[in-house]
């Protein structure tokens, strides 16, 4: 038979020495880090921390679900949606100028290839102030305006529109730079103002990615806000801290599932708009 030159069929991966390499590198990196933070997972099976741990997970049931309480857990719930939804709204409010004065393509100084120094420095500005915003976790700010305006969810609402805002300005005007932008120069080249520019030159091509990136900012507000009760923020977050404090587990247990619930369900509908609206 003539030799087709073939060649022999290898009896182990051809790229394991690399592989081994690499894992090993990352090791090495990891390993330092790992000491810095004295990760010790193998604490959590010692005999007392499973003792603990079962008594904690014992106390989840039975469920609570008293008339009373389940209307609370409704009421703290909407509650929650209703503090992520305003944020979002909020933070919309704040992303959306700040896009626009910061997205370089509808800057008119730059179409001769230097933007003026004026709108330069304001651009930069815009921008390190959007680094700030969005630096800053809303846990933290929550923790600023609990001080300032008190206990409630008013205090989540601003946290969650500062921190937001800021990632939704950076994101926005990377969207926006990042696509088709012969269109817009176009437009500002014969007279069209920056709004107009953005509305008939920049929109219309990102608008999907946009809305996409929008929706699943507003899902992860619906989180934040329940982990932002716990510092006071108010919330069905709140209202679980406040059970964990009382060693009521069985209220920590329903509210968890409730939460899981809302959790699932804004993924839901956020995985709908994103079809509906791309």
């Amino acid at each position: 038979m003539a030799d087709l030159g073939l060649r022999p069929i290898p009896d182990r991966d051809p790229a394991w020495m690399s592989r081994l390499f690499w894992g090993g590198a990352a090791f090495v990196l990891l390993w330092p880090l790992l000491v810095a933070t004295e990760f010790r997972p193998w604490v959590m099976f010692e005999p007392e921390s499973l003792k603990v741990s079962a008594h904690f997970i014992g106390s989840f049931w039975p469920l609570a679900h008293s008339g009373d309480f389940l209307l609370m857990v409704a009421r703290e719930t909407w509650r929650t949606v209703a503090m992520a939804s305003a944020g979002i709204t909020l933070a919309l409010a704040l992303a959306i100028p700040f896009t626009l004065l910061s997205t370089r393509v509808l800057s008119i100084s730059a179409l001769s290839g230097r933007m003026a120094r004026g709108p330069f420095w304001l651009r930069q500005l815009v921008r390190w102030l959007l680094i700030v915003l969005r630096s800053i976790p809303e846990l933290v700010w929550a923790l600023v305006f609990v001080r300032v305006v008190g206990l409630g969810p008013t205090a989540g609402v601003l946290a969650i529109a500062l921190t937001y805002g800021g990632m939704l300005g950076k994101v926005y005007g990377e969207i926006l730079e990042s696509g088709e932008t012969q269109a817009t120069e176009a437009l500002l080249r014969n007279g069209a103002g920056r709004i107009q520019a953005f509305f008939y030159g920049l929109l219309p091509a990102s608008a999907a990615e946009l809305t996409s990136y929008t929706v699943y900012r507003w899902e992860c507000a619906i989180r934040s806000s329940v982990v932002l009760g716990f510092v006071g923020a108010g919330g069905l977050g709140q209202q679980m801290d406040n059970s964990m404090k009382m060693f009521s587990g069985g209220e920590v247990a329903t509210m968890l599932l409730v939460f899981m619930a809302l959790v699932a369900l804004a993924d839901r509908v956020s995985s709908w708009l994103r079809r509906a609206l791309g």
